[in-house]
Parts: C-alpha cells; structure tokens; sequence
C-alpha cells in the first residue's frame, strides 16, 4: 500500500492502491508514518508525497466500515491527527505531486505538506455533504483561512469540487500543471531542494508554521528572521554560500 524509496537524498513516498483511489485505512495510516519515520532515520533532505493509479487519494478507505459501530473518533484523534502533525514536522522540505481526487484525508496529507504540486485535472473540495458527514483533516482551516467563510459553505453545501486550476488560483496550493507533467516538476523541485542548504530550508519552514499557528504579528516575525539568521551563521551552508557567492561559482550545500 505505501512504497518507500530513497535515492539521492530525496524520500519518494508512494500511496499505492490505485484500485481503491488510494483511500487510507488505520493500517494504511500506519504504513504511512512509518514510511515518513524511515525517510527521516535516513536523513533524506527533501520528500515526495504522491499516489498511483487515478488519483492521489480519495480519504478514509470506508468499504466494510458499519456507520453504527465505528469509532471515528479513534480514527481521526489517534490515526489522522498524529500522522499529519509528523508529516507537518518532517524535518527537511516536503513536496507533494498531486492528481485526481484529493479529498478527506487526502485532501488533510496536503495541508501537512509544505508545497503542493497539483494537476489542473485534480479534484478538491468537501464530498461529504452526500455521507451525513463533515469536512476533517484540517479542511476547515485552510478552506477559511485562504477562500473566507461564504466561499468555503458554498462548497461545503453544495459539494462542488473544484479543479487543480481553481486550487491554485484560490490560494490553496502552489502550482498547477498538466496531468502528465505535475510528477516530473515535482520531482525537479525536490532535486533542488535536497542540494540545497538545508538548515536555513528549517528555519523558514518552522517560522512559517509559528505565523500559521501561533498567527504571530509582523515584528515578532522579523525578530524570529533576525534570531534565525544568527544561528544559521555557524553553519557550513552558510559559510560556503557566502564564499561561492564571492568566488563566483555555485555554491555546494551538504545540508549541515
């Protein structure tokens, strides 16, 4: 269900269960913590998120499940919501290469990746209107935060979905490509990230998270950059990337 490969300093993680659109199971869930546990023992420096088959993933694998005696409530609190916060904290940069359906929890693995790559073909919204049931994963946060509260009930109620195209144009995700080429670019920026210097990558991925979280006002901020800054002046990247600049060659970061 979840591949693992590693190769050249980047973790390519793949939901893979095409046959039921990638939906996640509790054991699915545990496979994909593990997977995200192994990538990090290694050191990769960058990690990919995608999905096999016809979409990314359509959420909760929900075949067999009985309405009346199932404990969502273990679901959600004790699988879901600890995954998406070690996936929000991986420590290097991650990418997601998005297609098809990204709903439910697929749509939650996005929110807790730090940039998203997404066919323009790629389906995004709030399905459950058709369950009874309601928007999870961290939906009603980003829905809120990037499209306001009438946008965000217009989907809700209605379960329109909208496109990779409208996603980007909406402020949820970063870019938008065909169908055929949102793997590659996905793999390409990933490269990048992974020769790039990585410790000043976290620094910014950790101030990003305390505005998200913590919604720090602007000085707080620049004083966050200012004590970044210092520290990462004791690091190698730093110093080469000083010393390639005024040597006038590429610099050649190994992520300490």
């Amino acid at each position: 269900m979840i591949d693992l490969t590693i190769a050249d300093g980047v973790a390519h993680v793949v939901l893979n269960a095409p046959e039921k659109r990638n939906a996640l199971d509790v054991e699915a869930l545990t496979d994909l913590g593990d997977a995200y546990d192994a990538a990090e023992a290694a050191g990769v420096r960058a990690l990919i998120l995608r999905g096999e088959g016809a979409g990314f993933c359509a959420g909760r694998d929900i075949a067999g499940v009985d309405p009346s005696t199932d404990d969502v409530t273990d679901y959600l609190d004790s699988r879901v919501t600890p995954l998406l916060q070690k996936m929000s904290s991986f420590p290097a940069p991650t990418f997601a290469a998005a297609h098809g359906a990204c709903l439910g929890v697929g749509l939650g693995l996005l929110i807790a990746t730090d940039v998203v790559y997404i066919a323009d073909t790629a389906k995004v919204g709030s399905p459950f209107a058709a369950l009874g049931a309601t928007l999870d994963s961290g939906g009603h946060a980003l829905f809120f935060e990037r499209l306001g509260a009438h946008k965000t009930l217009d989907l809700i109620y209605t379960g329109r979905l909208m496109s990779g195209a409208e996603a980007v144009q909406s402020g949820l995700f970063s870019q938008v490509f065909p169908a055929g080429e949102v793997v590659a670019a996905t793999d390409a920026a990933a490269s990048r990230a992974a020769t790039g210097a990585t410790q000043a990558f976290l620094a910014s991925k950790r101030l990003i998270a305390r505005l998200r979280d913590e919604r720090l006002a602007l000085w707080d901020a620049v004083a966050e950059e200012n004590a970044n800054q210092a520290s990462l002046r004791d690091t190698a990247d730093y110093r080469e990337g000083f010393a390639a600049f005024q040597q006038k060659r590429r610099p050649e970061f190994t992520g300490r």
